[in-house]
């Protein structure tokens, strides 16, 4: 299994024009093969997908690349590397986490990560791999969370055993700009569970918004038929 460094283990290139940048970092005992599928589905939708083992080495790559927007993305004890490498300075235009860890002495079994088979067969392959990203990282006290200057979406099971929801969610609420996806039902692995395709289709569509240089101005959105608004009136 390969070991990351200050080279991305892996790059998920778009087939055509590049519309931004994501460099992920793994969390606890995670190969690049664990978001294989996830940078496949990413960057075929047009944004670059870098996978990595620490915050430090996916911010220097992040860095050097051209396309913007550039993304800060972290599952697990790498969500709190990538909000604790937010908290130093502007070394991302926004940033993703998901599952992240409120308990970081909790190590989760396969079966409280994910409900997905193929996920599940994914991490029944790849265990006793040990990647830099086995560093156990601890989230950033509130006042430092407070100080964060991006927008930050988290992405965040329903019935997360690991790290419960309400306690996820209460733990980042310094945090000043910051929009929450729930995956209904879902576990801790929330970019590689059984909802991973809606999670991905969800990070798309906030991608694109903040491409279009105001993350909380829709590109899209829900329409009310005549018939509706009538039978509101």
């Amino acid at each position: 299994m390969e070991r990351m460094s200050s080279e991305p283990a892996a790059v998920f290139t778009p087939p055509s024009r590049v519309r931004g940048t994501l460099a992920l970092v793994a969390g606890r005992d995670e190969s690049a093969a664990v978001y294989r599928r996830f940078g496949s589905r990413i960057s075929a939708d047009g944004y670059a997908v870098g996978v990595f083992g620490t915050a430090d080495a996916a911010s220097g790559w992040l860095a050097a690349q051209d396309d913007a927007p550039r993304v800060l993305v972290g599952s697990d004890t790498g969500a709190s590397a990538v909000l604790t490498a937010l908290t130093h300075g502007d070394v991302a235009d926004a940033a993703i986490v998901a599952g992240v860890v409120v308990d970081a002495e909790r190590t989760p079994t396969d079966a409280e990560r994910t409900a997905c088979p193929v996920h599940l067969g994914v991490l029944a392959e790849q265990h006793g791999a040990h990647s830099e990203g086995d560093v156990v990282a601890s989230l950033p006290a509130p006042a430092d969370l407070a100080a964060i200057a991006v927008p930050v979406l988290a992405v965040h099971g329903g019935a997360d055993p690991v790290s419960p929801f309400a306690q996820a969610t209460e733990a980042l609420s310094s945090i000043p700009d910051l929009e929450v996806i729930e995956t209904v039902g879902g576990l801790h692995d929330a970019l590689n569970d059984a909802s991973h395709r809606s999670v991905a289709a969800s990070i798309v569509l906030w991608l694109e918004r903040l491409r279009a240089g105001d993350v909380h101005e829709p590109v899209i959105r829900r329409a009310v038929p005549a018939r509706e608004q009538g039978a509101a009136a």
